[in-house]
């Protein structure tokens, strides 16, 4: 079963981003608060969304998917980017991860985005063959760039105030 995340989901959101951390052998990078998420998802100006996928006889959620809103300038309208998909190991193949890219496929559709877009770890195999039967098709054309820490922060107060922007 797949439902849309409540503020009560948000210390099982924050223990799956810690789990999908320590997964991607990156559990250091992951230092998000849950108060952090409680803002970010249900706060007076959403960031984020969530949806959670829940085992049909406990009852208990066993992943989630975490997305936003992105904007095409080539195609004019908005699309979804999931940014973590996980689901715990001993619910894996049960279907769950189907379920939600199946959710926000729907969402996609319903609403008339027409992208669903995310990011996969090169060595992630079984990530990777999951997405490819689904249809979906590696970006390999483009690469990621990223600016966090002291080189955001460095970038971010290079221009001193009032100088024109180059």
């Amino acid at each position: 079963m797949i439902r849309p995340a409540t503020p009560a989901d948000v210390p099982v959101i924050h223990a799956l981003v810690r789990e999908l951390a320590e997964y991607e052998k990156a559990l250091g990078e992951a230092v998000a608060t849950e108060e952090q998420l409680r803002e970010a998802l249900f706060g007076e100006r959403p960031a984020a969304y969530a949806h959670m996928a829940v085992d049909d006889v406990t009852g208990e959620p066993v992943g989630f998917a975490l997305w936003f809103l992105n904007f095409s300038t080539w195609r004019g309208v908005h699309g979804i980017y999931l940014e973590d998909l996980y689901v715990r190991p001993e619910a894996r193949g049960g279907g769950h991860g189907r379920a939600l890219l199946e959710e926000l496929a729907r969402l996609c559709v319903e609403r008339g985005y027409q992208r669903l877009e995310w990011s996969v770890l090169d060595w992630n195999e079984p990530a990777i063959g999951f997405y490819r039967a689904l249809g979906a098709l590696p970006q390999d054309e483009w690469t990621v760039f990223r600016l966090t820490d002291e080189a955001l922060t460095e970038l971010g107060t290079a221009r001193r105030s009032g100088e024109p922007v180059a």
